[in-house]
């Protein structure tokens, strides 16, 4: 029987793609006030930023994620100095994309049940833990929430075994006991299940175009009771045997 359910945040909780876009729209009104920039001439700094970020960093942690890291190597590429402007950029980005954020239809409900039935319930996400936090709060979901990894804490992203090591130890019991939920086939599903955790593809809502061979959940809405998420589980797939 499945003891802890750990779940990725971002395009699973919630929807990162779409509250991204919000926070991109307040950042380009801020670099028109302060740098005169255009969307699109914005648009381009900040890719070019992006890239040149990663090739600093030049390894997949945490810090690949860093919008920090990002507005400033912006200000470089403008010839501006970091003060103010960098934490301002900061601010306009995440503070618009979490004051739009609202968790994915049912994951509340979803996470009530399992916490009623006494089901343990775990965070496993790539990027740096402040912003992670306040999201958790923002979404109304950190009262059900039992432990958290961070790639930050991990020191390296999903897939790579540490991080997974990292959740079934928080977690306190076997891996074949956890279920890992992500949005992410390859880093959240394989991941999960070539680290012998039990990984849920979850689909953001839209019906798969063709079978993956992983356990899916389309919608939380669908499993408010926990006879019915229990039921992925029995019997278990033999795909999943396989991959595991």
């Amino acid at each position: 029987m499945i003891k802890t359910v750990i779940f990725d945040i971002d395009n699973t909780l919630y929807n990162f793609d779409k509250n991204h876009l919000c926070g991109m729209k307040a950042l380009a009104a801020y670099c028109k006030t302060s740098f005169g920039l255009q969307e699109q001439e914005m648009l381009s700094i900040y890719e070019k930023a992006q890239k040149t970020a990663n090739q600093r960093i030049g390894t997949d942690t945490a810090a690949i994620h860093s919008r920090m890291i990002r507005f400033q190597c912006m200000t470089e590429l403008l010839s501006m100095p970091p003060f103010p402007y960098v934490e301002e950029m900061y601010h306009a980005y995440w503070d618009t994309l979490i004051a739009h954020a609202e968790p994915s239809p049912g994951a509340p409900e979803f996470l009530s049940v399992l916490k009623e039935n006494g089901v343990r319930i775990g965070i496993g996400t790539d990027m740096t833990a402040s912003i992670q936090y306040q999201k958790l709060k923002k979404l109304g979901l950190a009262p059900y929430i039992d432990f958290i990894v961070t790639s930050q804490e991990a020191g390296v992203e999903k897939p790579h075994p540490h991080f997974f090591e990292i959740c079934v130890e928080k977690a306190g019991c076997l891996p074949e006991k956890c279920a890992f939920i992500g949005d992410h086939l390859k880093k959240d599903v394989q991941g999960a299940c070539k680290h012998g955790l039990y990984g849920i593809w979850y689909s953001q809502e839209k019906l798969p175009e063709k079978d993956t061979g992983y356990p899916t959940i389309v919608s939380f809405s669908d499993y408010l009771n926990i006879s019915d998420f229990r039921r992925i589980f029995h019997p278990i797939p033999a795909t999943f045997i396989q991959k595991k």
